[in-house]
This record gives C-alpha cells, structure tokens and sequence, in this order.
C-alpha cells in the first residue's frame, strides 16, 4: 500500500516557487539534498543573499560633503602635479 505524498513548497521569492514532491521510499535526507540542488539551480540564493543588507540612501549633507572632498583631493593632486611631487 502506498502512502499518499506529501509535497513542500517553499517560496523564498514571491515570483518563484520550488516545489519538491516526497517519492515512496525516500529518506527525509535525500529529500532536503533535492531541495537544495533545486534551490540552487533556481537561482534564488543569490538573488536572496544579494538583498541581505539594505543600503540606505546618503543624506543631501552627506553627498554635499563628499562632493567637498572630492573636489579638495583634486585641487591638491594638480599642486603636487605642478610642484613635481606626483
């Protein structure tokens, strides 16, 4: 008599599912190693370990600051140039 199978369906995105169907004699392990080449070869790991950190936007202060130094790296950089120290 066979039993019924179970099925997993997981989504880590919500536009992709990956779905792994329990065979009759399959042992739980070789389930989660299905799983895991599936998962792999969907292509959702990377995409879910590349939005791990959220990068927040730099304040209007912070992008003026940076502009500021930038620009004083330049000016130094053209005085080294013209005392032949670069």
């Amino acid at each position: 008599m066979l039993k019924p199978q179970s099925r997993v369906n997981l989504s880590a995105m919500p536009t992709t599912n990956v779905e792994i169907t329990k065979n009759a004699h399959e042992n739980p392990m070789s389930l989660i190693r299905r799983f895991s080449r599936k998962m792999q070869e969907s292509g959702i790991i990377p995409k879910v370990k590349g939005s791990r950190y959220n990068n927040r936007e730099l304040s209007k202060l912070s992008e003026k600051n940076m502009a500021l130094k930038k620009i004083a790296r330049r000016q130094e950089i053209e005085r080294l140039k013209k005392l032949g120290k670069m």
